[in-house]
């Protein structure tokens, strides 16, 4: 009988032990449930906002395919993507703050992609943008040539623009050659080229010549110049003025007196040297005279006048010898009459 009294008890008491854990186990859990729920209600969540871009270019088309890419302040990426038939695209559900707005590629070959900018988003609104993508500029190259053999001048200075603005300008170089880029604001622009300053030595151009332009394309202009037309020589010019001076000093003076014209028969013999080899030629009995000599002095011409001297010294000489031989005839009867007295 004792043995059956004690069994029961020992049964009891191992459930009672293992139902114990799973009360002890219970009472803790509901503990973080309070703390968790406070965490939540102290820090809120913000509104979104978002940006909305809309996509155009300058003649007023919308352009679809452009890429773009939006930055958070710490340049991590937020959104990105292409605008679609309507030129638009959204970047939603964004946090306030500041952002950056990036163009990577405009979708068109005749657009270019803007610059970077920044967006401001905030809390549950949208921010509106409408970006207009610039055409591409046209790709411009300048030649100068001769008219004549189309040789290509250097130092051409060409003003080149559209409607009534001058958009670009250029110098043709070294190798008459120059490029530059146009602004284009059409899809297709008639644009104009007028020469301000021609080369060295030719004449300016001076007619407009006009092209048509597209975005990105290139085009050639050219102008030609014609040699500027040489006057009556001016160094031949000048030459006559300053050469008649001189011998025009010399007929004025001559004229102002006598004494200057004997130079000038002086000289006459000089030239007309020519004339004495024949006198030499003929005067056999005296050549030790040379030629020049005469010539110089004039000796020819005043041949004539010194033999006719000479025979007037001879006849004078003549009659003084009679004259002296008269007189020494007629002296010594003047002694004796002397005597005689």
């Amino acid at each position: 009988m004792k043995h059956h009294h004690v069994l029961p008890t020992l049964v009891l008491t191992t459930a009672a032990v293992l139902a114990a854990p799973p009360a002890a186990f219970a009472a803790p859990s509901p503990q973080p449930t309070p703390s968790a729920s406070t965490t939540r209600a102290e820090i809120p969540v913000p509104d979104a906002g978002s940006v909305e871009i809309t996509k155009k270019d300058p003649a007023g088309d919308v352009l679809s395919g452009a890429t773009f890419l939006l930055l958070t302040s710490a340049g991590q990426e937020a959104g990105g993507g292409k605008t679609d038939d309507q030129g638009k695209l959204t970047f939603p559900d964004l946090a306030p703050g500041i952002y950056r707005l990036k163009e990577t590629a405009s979708g068109s070959p005749l657009h270019e992609v803007v610059a970077d900018q920044d967006v401001i988003v905030t809390p549950g609104a949208t921010a509106r943008l409408t970006i207009v993508d610039p055409f591409k500029p046209a790709q411009v190259l300048l030649k100068a040539k001769d008219d004549k053999t189309g040789k290509l001048l250097p130092g051409s200075t060409v003003n080149i623009g559209c409607g009534e603005a001058t958009l670009l300008t250029l110098t043709t170089g070294p190798k008459g050659t120059a490029t530059g880029e146009l602004p284009v604001t059409s899809k297709k622009a008639e644009c104009w080229a007028k020469q301000v300053k021609a080369p060295a030595g030719y004449d300016l151009y001076t007619p407009s010549k006009s092209f048509t332009v597209t975005p990105g394309a290139p085009v050639t202009v050219t102008v030609t110049n014609a040699k500027t037309a040489t006057p009556p020589k001016p160094t031949p010019t000048e030459k006559p003025t300053t050469t008649p001076s001189t011998p025009g000093d010399k007929p004025t003076d001559s004229t102002s007196g006598a004494s200057k014209a004997t130079p000038t028969d002086s000289v006459t013999p000089e030239a007309d040297s020519s004339t004495a080899p024949a006198a030499d030629a003929t005067d056999n009995a005296t050549p030790k005279a040379p030629a020049g000599s005469l010539a110089h002095t004039g000796a020819e011409a005043a041949t004539p006048w010194i033999l006719g001297g000479a025979g007037l010294l001879v006849a004078a000489g003549i009659g003084t010898l009679v004259v002296a031989r008269r007189r020494t005839a007629a002296e010594p009867e003047h002694d004796d009459i002397g005597e005689a007295s």
